[in-house]
């Protein structure tokens, strides 16, 4: 036999290595990474949830939620957040059809929104503080502000997400990397929006009665 002949032969190991090579999809293994960790999120907030449902109505001689709450300013905060989910959706619809100013139009907008939220919020917390009713006023404000600024957080976290692929975007294009790293900020984006229709209702709405 040739040295050529036996250099075209493959072992089924090399065959093996070969074929899941071919297999391997980064899309499907990064998309299941997220999703692994947006599950793990799941547990900490429902943690979250849980700690406040106890603590809720501990307070400690100090104010209730139904004499702290503004809720004309926690709608509108509401409003932003929903509204910002309507723009994220809009910019992967640009995604799809290779609009790459448009996603980033819609992008920035989205980005406007988030901030919105987060300036009402930390202007609530520092009317809070400012009032005497801080996190070691009671259990229920010790339990209000961790599950509220954790979502304030992950929120800020996800503005700081949108203007890195921004950037990206405008530098790289819309090409396959970009797309799916746009497509789990989606899904991170529209996660933060449930949380905190689950804040806004169990925690703002029920507390103001």
């Amino acid at each position: 036999m040739s040295k050529a002949h036996s250099s075209a032969v493959h072992t089924p190991s090399d065959r093996l290595t070969f074929h899941l090579a071919e297999e391997h999809h980064p899309e499907s293994s990064t998309l299941l990474g997220f999703w692994i960790y947006l599950m793990s999120d799941c547990l900490l907030f429902a943690g979250l949830f849980a700690t406040y449902g106890v603590l809720g109505r501990a307070y400690a001689g100090g104010p209730t939620g139904a004499e702290l709450f503004d809720l004309p300013t926690v709608a509108l905060n509401t409003a932003f957040l929903l509204c910002s989910s309507i723009t994220y959706g809009m910019a992967m619809i640009a995604v799809q059809e290779e609009r790459k100013q448009q996603t980033l139009m819609w992008l920035g907008i989205t980005g406007l929104f988030g901030l919105g939220f987060i300036g009402l919020e930390l202007k609530e917390f520092t009317h809070l503080i400012l009032e005497g009713n801080g996190p070691q006023r009671s259990a229920f404000l010790s339990s209000f502000f961790t599950l509220v600024g954790t979502h304030g957080l992950h929120v800020t976290c996800g503005i700081i997400w949108l203007v890195t692929l921004m950037t990206q975007v405008s530098r790289r294009g819309l090409n396959a990397v970009t797309k799916r790293r746009l497509m789990c900020l989606s899904l991170f984006w529209h996660f933060l929006d449930v949380i905190w229709i689950g804040v806004f209702s169990f925690v703002y709405l029920i507390g103001a009665m």
